[in-house]
C-alpha cells in the first residue's frame, strides 16, 4: 500500500471503509433490513436525488397513479440503501457464502462465446444491485469491467484491491485501447451503456419513448472486434431470497448497419427489465439530457413530457 494514503486527510475514509468491512459479517437478512432503513434516511436528506427520481418515474411510467409513483419512490430508496450495504458483501463475502444467495443462469452462453476466441461484450444497465451483479459474473468467467476512477485515492485503492479480488479487473472508462485489447485477448468485458452520454459519438436514442443522449459505442466496438454481445441482467429477489442473474444468448444480427437501432434494441431489453423490478433501476440519475439547446429541461418543476413522434 502507498504510504501517503495513511495521511490524516484520509483517516475518515479509512474509518468508513472499516465500518463497511464489518457489515460484510452481518447475516444477509440483517443487511437487508438495515439497508432498507438507511434508504428511508437517504430519501429525506436535503439533496436532489428524490426529486430527480420522482421526475424520472413520472416520465418513464406515466401510467402509474401519483400514489403508486410515491410507493415506487419509497421502495427505490429502500433498494438504494440495500445497495450501499451490498458493497462490502460483494467485496468481502467468501465464495461459499455468496453461492448460498446467488444464482446465475445462462453461464453456458458466455463460455460458448469466449470459446470463439474473440472475447465477449457483456451489457448490463444501472440497477441498484449492480455491484453484486459484477461479483456474480466473475463466478462464471474472469471479467474486465469499465469504471470511473474515484477521485479519492483511498477509495481508488479499495476499488483496485477489493473489487477485483475474485477474478475481475478494472479498465478506466476512457481507456478505449484497453477495452479493445481485452477483447483481442479473448477476455469478457462488462459495462453498462445506459446513462446520459454527450461526448463524441453520442446519438439521440429513445428510452421509454423519450429521446435521450446515448452512447452507441457498443455497436461500433462489436463491428471492429467481431466480439459477440450478450445482455446480462441481475436482480435482487424479494425478501431474503438472494439474487438472480441471467446471461442472455449473444444478440443475433448484431451489429446492424445502424448504431442507433442497435442501441434502441438493447434499450427495449432494459425497459422490460425495469418493468420487472422498477424499484431497482437507478432513477436518481438525470438520464434525460439532449445534444442541442432546444432539448427540454425535464428536471425543472412541471416540465412537459415529450414523447417520440
Amino acid at each position: 500500500m502507498r504510504l501517503h494514503l495513511l495521511a490524516p486527510r484520509y483517516w475518515l475514509t479509512w474509518v468508513g471503509l472499516g465500518l463497511l468491512r464489518l457489515v460484510a459479517f452481518l447475516p444477509y437478512g440483517v443487511l437487508v433490513r438495515l439497508g432498507r432503513g438507511l434508504g428511508l434516511v437517504l430519501r429525506h436528506l436535503p439533496i436532489s436525488f428524490a426529486r430527480t427520481a420522482r421526475r424520472n418515474i413520472e416520465l418513464c411510467l406515466p401510467e402509474l397513479s401519483p400514489e403508486a409513483r410515491e410507493r415506487l419512490l419509497k421502495e427505490h430508496f429502500a433498494s438504494l440503501g440495500v445497495a450501499v450495504l451490498e458493497i462490502p458483501f460483494a467485496w468481502w463475502a467468501p465464495p461459499r457464502r455468496l453461492a448460498q444467495l446467488v444464482r446465475v443462469e445462462g453461464g453456458e452462453h458466455l463460455r460458448a462465446a469466449l470459446a470463439r476466441g474473440r472475447g465477449a461484450i457483456v451489457l448490463t444497465a444501472h440497477f441498484t444491485s449492480m455491484e453484486m451483479g459484477g461479483r456474480a459474473l466473475v463466478s462464471v468467467a474472469p471479467v474486465a469491467f469499465l469504471y470511473r476512477p474515484p477521485k479519492n485515492e483511498v477509495i481508488a485503492y479499495a476499488f483496485e484491491r477489493f473489487r477485483t479480488a475474485y477474478g475481475g479487473r478494472g479498465i478506466p472508462r476512457d481507456d478505449i485501447r484497453g477495452f479493445i485489447s481485452a477483447l483481442k485477448h479473448n477476455e469478457c468485458v462488462w459495462y453498462a451503456p445506459d446513462q446520459s452520454y454527450r461526448k463524441k459519438g453520442a446519438e439521440m436514442v429513445p428510452l421509454f419513448g423519450i429521446p435521450a443522449a446515448s452512447n452507441t459505442f457498443t455497436s461500433r466496438l462489436a463491428r471492429v472486434t467481431g466480439a459477440p454481445v450478450l445482455p446480462y441482467f441481475f436482480r435482487r429477489l424479494p425478501g431474503t431470497q438472494g439474487y438472480l442473474g441471467v446471461i442472455h444468448p449473444p444478440l443475433e444480427n448484431f451489429p446492424s448497419d445502424c448504431a442507433v437501432t442497435d442501441t434502441a434494441r438493447f434499450y427495449h431489453m432494459i425497459e422490460a427489465q425495469i418493468r420487472r423490478v422498477p424499484e431497482q433501476y437507478l432513477w436518481i440519475h438525470r438520464r434525460f439530457k439532449g445534444l442541442s439547446a432546444d432539448y427540454p429541461d425535464y428536471y425543472r418543476r412541471q416540465a412537459p413530457r415529450q414523447a417520440t413522434p
